[in-house]
């Protein structure tokens, strides 16, 4: 909310993890301020070159989109009432950069059980499953994604040399009903997304023949 009581209700993007087999919630992550931009490539899945011309036209499946955002993370408005955020005057902002870190790193349990099964002599032991996480941009705009990359900047540190402020950069691809199949809440919900923009292109204006400068097609 802004300092005007009229003004509209701003929401936040973040991230939500689901544990992938039951779909629950697990932890939902907002930033802290929204990224001034974000940056949307799509790649289209076509047949490829060898492709006989009469199957020019067709697409193998969705297009593959890339998502990159910068988001900002400061202790500064939290450390003004340090009575409320215990936790940023002993470590800063150390515990949020921790959460998102957890997007790319199995978790310590799961590397030690998976120890313990080689050392008992285990001979196939499946890969660790992350969570699934879902890019929230409003309401209109919830996506499965997989972290690509992953970097933070500190830029600042407090006496004890926790972070205080830093910046973080994401990388995210958009899991996609091939990456996941119909039948998985992520494919579900990347289905939803797809119509969604299939709505909005509904929406747009068409216009004629004359906004080209033709009478028609040739």
């Amino acid at each position: 909310m802004t300092g005007f009581p009229n003004s509209p209700r701003v929401v936040k993007g973040g991230l939500v993890l689901l544990d992938p087999a039951s779909a629950q919630v697990q932890r939902v992550i907002a930033l802290q301020y929204n990224p001034d931009t974000l940056t949307r490539t799509l790649q289209v899945q076509h047949l490829g070159e060898g492709a006989e011309r009469a199957e020019a036209l067709r697409l193998k499946g969705p297009a593959v989109e890339t998502l990159k955002l910068e988001a900002e993370i400061d202790a500064v408005d939290q450390l003004e009432f340090p009575g409320q955020h215990k936790t940023v005057v002993e470590s800063g902002i150390a515990a949020q950069l921790a959460v998102l870190e957890s997007l790319i790193n199995p978790a310590a349990a799961d590397l030690l059980a998976n120890q313990a099964l080689a050392a008992a002599g285990t001979l196939e032991i499946a890969p660790m499953e992350s969570a699934l996480v879902l890019f929230v941009w409003g309401a209109n705009r919830i996506v499965p994604v997989r972290v690509t990359d992953f970097s933070i900047t500190e830029e600042a540190f407090d006496p004890a040399l926790n972070p205080i402020r830093a910046k973080v950069n994401l990388g995210l691809r958009v899991l996609s009903i091939d990456d996941l199949g119909f039948d998985h809440r992520g494919g579900n919900l990347f289905m939803a997304y797809l119509q969604s923009r299939e709505r909005l292109a509904a929406k747009a204006a068409t216009v004629g023949f004359e906004a080209l400068g033709l009478g028609g097609i040739p």
